[in-house]
């Protein structure tokens, strides 16, 4: 008898490589940059540890022209676990901003954690 596995019809998201949505959040970063508001971004920058076998990468981190350190999350909608690793990264480490971006109908929307 010969056994058949269902494909999955979702393409799983390549670390490191930019989705359609955070390639167009990167270049409004990137003309948020020009205009002097702020100093830097990078995608993927780094990892931060939540709990012994957890930790999250948020999609930008971001250097405002005033200094302040922000961490940007970029969704097309909330699955699994990302709201609550958001959450539990802003309350460990308080003296950065969280920052969840959404594009809907043709505009970006944001939710400080």
């Amino acid at each position: 008898m010969r056994t058949f596995r269902a494909k999955a019809n979702t393409t799983r998201r390549v670390a490191g490589q930019m989705n359609k949505t955070e390639q167009a959040y990167a270049a409004l970063l990137e003309q948020r940059k020009q205009a002097g508001e702020i100093h830097h971004y990078q995608f993927e920058a780094m990892a931060l540890k939540l709990a012994k076998l957890t930790t999250y990468t948020p999609d930008f981190f971001v250097i405002n022209a005033d200094g302040t350190i922000e961490y940007h999350e970029v969704k097309g909608f909330w699955q699994g676990t990302g709201r609550v690793k958001i959450k539990v990264a802003a309350e460990n480490h308080p003296w950065f901003r969280f920052v969840a971006v959404q594009y809907k109908k043709k505009q970006w929307s944001y939710e400080e954690f």
